[in-house]
């Protein structure tokens, strides 16, 4: 008799432990270990934009962007969450905002940084504090994408050192959307506008998106003729003379730039100006505008709006 309520009692027991097991196996958190442990089986290895190989051998769950492109990408990811600092000029998506602020690519708050606990760090190849973080022990990638190829590959290794489900199958997936609205922005560009002469001011100081840039790639494929050649870089710094030059039909820049273009000497010679061709920017449409992140098809959407209102049907 007393065997048998033993019995039942372990039955009992067994049954109410296998269903503690069930239950905790099927919490988010559990989960969550599940995944990470089998992603640690398989390191994710690339070179980043420094030449350094990086191994990142476990699924990140603390990570920090610089780098205000790097940060948008990984929320095009769906892994916004995993995000828990971002640097001072990182404002999309709306739940960024939010998050500790650390500085910028000269002045990152270390300190701060570090109680944050990352166990991964996107950062541009010019961030100073590289290195410092990486005598620390703080897993750092650097990725600085300057043309839209360089883009595609960047997209594909943060999807895979953050070692999401399907990372390549992801990362294309979004690359492709892109390309796709790239297009259909390309197909509305009015055609009076196509073979102009174009120059883009991409930041203060005369620096000029080149051909070879992303941004220079979405206006050729508007059919655009820009009038910093590839040969000169991806965002030189040119003369202003060379401009008065090279004569552009068309303008793009920050509107606090145009309003000083007046002031600019001989620049009341050039044809984009005479004729009123310029597309200005507000700051919130220049974030959006010159960031080599996921968001180029809302940047091309922005050139062709003002293209069709220089160039009404």
């Amino acid at each position: 008799m007393k065997s048998s309520k033993a019995l039942k009692r372990a039955g009992a027991c067994a049954l109410g432990c296998a269903l503690f097991a069930g239950a905790l196996m099927s919490s988010p958190f559990a989960l969550a270990q599940n995944v990470s442990a089998n992603q640690r089986v398989t390191p994710y290895t690339l070179t980043d934009d420094r030449g350094r190989v990086v191994v990142v051998d476990k699924a990140p769950l603390r990570v920090i962007s610089l780098l205000p492109s790097l940060g948008e990408i990984v929320c095009e990811l769906k892994a916004c969450d995993l995000l828990v600092g971002v640097d001072r000029y990182s404002n999309w998506p709306e739940r960024v905002k939010s998050l500790p602020k650390l500085g910028g690519l000269d002045d990152t708050q270390l300190e701060a940084l570090v109680k944050l606990k990352p166990d991964l760090v996107l950062l541009a190849r010019s961030a100073r504090v590289t290195q410092r973080l990486e005598s620390m022990g703080i897993k750092v990638v650097a990725l600085e994408p300057q043309s839209q190829e360089d883009m595609h590959r960047v997209i594909h290794h943060i999807a895979g050192a953050l070692h999401l489900p399907d990372a390549t199958v992801r990362s294309e997936t979004l690359w492709q959307s892109i390309q796709q609205k790239l297009d259909a922005a390309a197909a509305r560009v009015p055609k009076a506008a196509v073979g102009a002469r174009i120059y883009f001011e991409a930041g203060s100081g005369y620096f000029a998106a080149g051909d070879a840039s992303y941004i220079g790639e979405t206006l050729k494929r508007f059919g655009l003729v820009n009038v910093i050649g590839a040969s000169m870089g991806s965002f030189p710094q040119v003369n202003p003379e060379f401009v008065v030059k090279a004569n552009p039909q068309i303008i793009f820049m920050g509107e606090r730039a145009a309003t000083d273009l007046k002031n600019r000497p001989g620049w009341h010679r050039i044809e984009a100006i005479q004729q009123h061709k310029i597309c200005s920017f507000s700051p919130e449409q220049s974030d959006i505008v010159v960031r080599s992140g996921p968001r180029i098809p809302e940047a091309a959407d922005l050139m062709v709006a003002c293209l069709k209102r220089l160039y009404p049907a």
